[in-house]
């Protein structure tokens, strides 16, 4: 059986980068010690932040930050004696270009670091979460986030062909519909989704997108209270909270949820499911959606 096993690492990034890259290191060695040969971890994993220009300052740190864990990622496979890929979220800080036009705005990116800590992919997010409700909650990632403008490639992994988004993207079907029809096994959606949001949508979105183009959908989730003053706590600034909905899973390509978190702890946590790719090839062969879609009347866009 052609059964491929993957992990999420689930956790809680503060405004400290050192401190959450250690918590990486151990969810991999972890992983590891669990034979996972690709490892899936959040939306922001780097940090998370207070505000926009806290967001900005802290960017800064987030090449060494990459740096850090290409290195550990080689220590750590070396001393396993075995591989691991990973995917990570992080912020990127703005290109000197974008700078010297005025835009001071951090990149929100996905990286696919392989086990020789090589980074093979930056996919920059292409959906920013701008809510604006009347008499209600006003969020916009727009404001301290540049939005990315290319549809990424398809990573050969080992366990199978990758597709990258990030959070929001989620919510916008043509993208994944997109990377299907590039040839994606399995669509993976690292994310810090909202507890009001999560709690209505989450799960529903990744079987409706796992259902939609018969992937396995991975989602990594931030969980719980973020300590966003972790690097530093200015006396003249009132009090700013960050909660994450959580709830990681792993869903195949008939919408059924291989593995989740364990909704009892806060603490850290390992998700592992195994991938079988035949029968995704067999679910993909007895409703082909692919060979059925009327391309004479929507046109070829996926």
């Amino acid at each position: 059986m052609n059964v491929a096993r993957i992990g999420i690492g689930q956790l809680c990034s503060s405004s400290n980068l050192k401190q959450n890259l250690e918590v990486v290191k151990s969810l991999i060695k972890k992983a590891l010690d669990q034979d996972v040969k690709v490892l899936f971890f959040p939306e922001a994993t780097d940090y998370l932040s207070r505000n926009a220009e806290h967001s900005k300052k802290l960017a800064s740190q987030t090449p060494e930050f990459i740096s850090e864990l290409q290195s550990a990622i080689c220590q750590l496979t070396k001393a396993a004696g075995k591989p691991i890929d990973i995917s990570i979220g992080i912020h990127m800080p703005p290109s000197e270009v974008n700078t010297k036009n005025g835009d001071s705005r951090v990149k929100n990116v996905l990286l696919y670091i392989n086990s020789n800590g090589e980074i093979l992919q930056k996919y920059q997010k292409l959906h920013l979460f701008d809510v604006d409700v009347p008499n209600g909650p006003i969020l916009k990632e727009s404001n301290s986030v540049q939005p990315g403008s290319e549809i990424p490639s398809i990573i050969n992994t080992p366990v199978g062909k990758l597709g990258s988004c990030i959070c929001y993207d989620i919510r916008f079907p043509e993208l994944s519909l997109k990377l299907r029809s590039k040839g994606a096994q399995i669509l993976c959606f690292p994310s810090a989704f909202t507890m009001k949001t999560g709690e209505a949508h989450w799960e529903l979105l990744g079987r409706a997108r796992a259902i939609d183009t018969q992937s396995f959908v991975v989602m990594p989730a931030q969980q719980g209270e973020h300590d966003v003053y972790a690097d530093e706590k200015p006396s003249d600034e009132s009090a700013v909270k960050r909660i994450s909905w959580g709830h990681s899973m792993i869903i195949d390509p008939w919408g059924r949820i291989l593995s989740a978190a364990d909704l009892t702890t806060h603490d850290p946590q390992l998700i592992i499911a195994d991938l079988d790719i035949e029968a995704q090839d067999k679910i993909r062969r007895d409703m082909p959606l692919w060979a059925q879609r009327r391309r004479d009347i929507f046109g070829d866009f996926v």
